[in-house]
Order: structure tokens, then sequence, then C-alpha cells
């Protein structure tokens, strides 16, 4: 017989943090960082799994009657997040064993991001819950496009999405009470729009109880990080929700922190080679640049890092919920 401690997610992740430390598998802290996450070093990472592992639970459990009626829409989502997923613990994993901060190569990880993408859309448009015609948010207007033009631009995007999502794990706390509100967001349209989507927001619903219950543990100081395992996980399943509702647009509001992460690397990669050293930001991405006291000289803590991020998502998902709110005449 279980008890009460047992059914704790506050427990459940704190088992999490013990095996990941008894499997030393701690986290490289990059040399060109700010000098202050040094003392970050060895702190337990792939803690993602907890998170992952919970919403896989709500999933079934709780769309069970969803998939009895022929809805698999949320499994595939889920597996689909699950697939980057695993492609982030092969690299937290190869970096824990070569106690380095480098796993798997660039070209490597887009390959297999890549290949997840396409087999993802090629199945959501097999079983016909994938369809050419693009939504345009707050001006309510679906554009017809050709499938392959549509298919290669989807691709982008959820590489793109998967990596900005991976880049805003690099505070605590930051990447979790970032995304946490974007699930949120997918959660109340779901409601909000019918039995239609209704399995797609018990996936949502179970990622942001995940991440609520990760982030007991995440926040400064953090006791676990998520890891690439986590991160790569969360952008998979952030863009595979942004194309499984047919609104891939959504996520230019939606996701606007994640872009603003996105572009500041960019910029600072792009400039640094232009102008053979000199660059934009202190560090990027941009999380960074506010640590180190860009441009106002004033360093940021991580827990302002944290909050700004946040807040700044909160209101673009509220944005995005007018933006999207009359789509199916409501």
């Amino acid at each position: 017989m279980r008890n009460d401690n047992d059914r704790n997610p506050k427990d459940f992740y704190g088992k999490t943090e013990a095996e990941l430390r008894k499997l030393k598998a701690g986290q490289e802290i990059r040399q060109d960082g700010p000098t202050w996450h040094n003392s970050k070093a060895g702190t337990p990472t792939m803690g993602g799994i907890a998170f992952i592992l919970g919403s896989g639970i709500v999933t079934f459990a709780c769309g069970w009657q969803q998939m009895l009626a022929g809805d698999f829409a949320h499994l595939y989502v889920y597996l689909f997040a699950l697939i980057f997923g695993l492609i982030g613990f092969v690299d937290d994993y190869r970096k824990v064993r070569q106690h380095q901060n480098e796993g798997l190569t660039a070209k490597q990880k887009f390959a297999l991001q890549l290949l997840a993408a396409v087999v993802f859309l090629c199945l959501m448009r097999y079983e016909g819950l994938l369809t050419n015609d693009l939504y345009i948010p707050f001006v309510n207007v679906t554009v017809t496009v050709n499938w392959i033009v549509y298919l290669v631009f989807a691709a982008f995007v959820i590489v793109g999405c998967v990596n900005s999502v991976n880049l805003t794990d690099g505070v605590d706390g930051l990447a979790a009470s970032t995304t946490m509100p974007v699930c949120i967001f997918f959660a109340v349209i779901s409601i909000l729009w019918g039995e239609r989507f209704l399995s797609l927001g018990v996936f949502a619903s179970g990622i942001a109880g995940g991440l609520l219950g990760f982030l007991i543990y995440n926040f400064h100081p953090a006791k676990v990080f998520m890891g690439d395992t986590g991160s790569l996980f969360l952008g998979g399943a952030v863009a595979a929700l942004a194309f499984a509702y047919d609104m891939p647009l959504i996520l230019v509001t939606l996701g606007i922190m994640y872009i603003i992460e996105a572009l500041s690397d960019i910029i600072q990669v792009g400039y640094f080679k232009l102008t053979h050293g000199k660059r934009v930001f202190k560090m990027s991405p941009f999380h960074h640049h506010l640590e180190m006291g860009g441009w106002t000289g004033h360093k940021w803590k991580e827990t302002q890092i944290v909050a700004l991020f946040a807040g700044v998502t909160v209101l673009f998902a509220v944005l995005s919920f007018i933006g999207v709110f009359h789509r199916f005449g409501v």
C-alpha cells in the first residue's frame, strides 16, 4: 500500500534529484560564461526526465477517453516531443560522461531534429491532423499554401522553435517559467474551442503542471537542471502544439521571448564575423547580456531575469489569446 508521500509531486522531484546525484549527472559550465555560474558546476542535470514522465502519465491517464474515441492527437504530440527529449538525453549523457559542456555536434543535432520534424509532419498529414491552410491570427484569415512550401516552412519553424527554447535554458528557472504560460495558453484555448482540441489541452496542462512542480527545485538557486533532455522536449512540445492546433504563426507572439533569445544569438554571431571580433551584446543569448550588465551597466539578478521573461510571456500569451479568440466564431 502506497503512503501519501509517494503521491506528492515534490517528493517525486526530490527523488529524481537524489537519483541524478547518485549517477553523478552533474552539469558542466561554459568556460566563456559569467564567472559566477562556475558555482553551479556539478548540479544534477537531465532533471527534465521528471516532467517528461509526469506529463506522459497525465497524457495517457487523462486522455484515455479521447484515445478510445479514436483521437490520438495528444499522443502524437507527446511522442514527437519525447523524440526531441531523447535527442537531448543523448546530448546530456555524452556531456556527463566526457565531463565537458559539449555533447552532440551542431550538425548531428540539426540532422536528428530535422528528421524528427519531417516524420512528425508526415504523420500528422497522413492522419488528417495537419492542413496546408495557414491561419493568420488577429486578422482571422486563412491562406492556403502549396504543400511542399508549407512542409519546408513547418520543418524550419519546428527546428527553430526547439533550439530557441533550448537557448532560453541558461538561467535557473528561466525555460520552465517562460514555457509554463505558453502551455497554459494552449490548455485554455482547448477549453474555449471544445472537444476537437480537448486532448491537446490535456497534454498542455500536463506539461504546465509538471513545470510547476519542477520549478520548486529549479528556481534559483537551482538544485537540479532540466538539461537538454528537458529543454528540447519543451521546444518540441511547444512547436508540436502550435502545428497540432493548426496555427504555427501564433508562435510569433506567444513565443516572443524565445525569438528574442534566438535573434540575439544570431545577431551576435553574425556581427562578430562581419566586424572581426566586435560584439553587439556583452554575451548572447539575451539573458546573459542582462546578467552581465549590458547597455545600462545594471547586472540583472537571475530572479529578475526570470520575472521579466515570465511577465512578458504572460502579457503576450494574453495578446495571443485575443488574436485567436474569434477563430471558430466564439
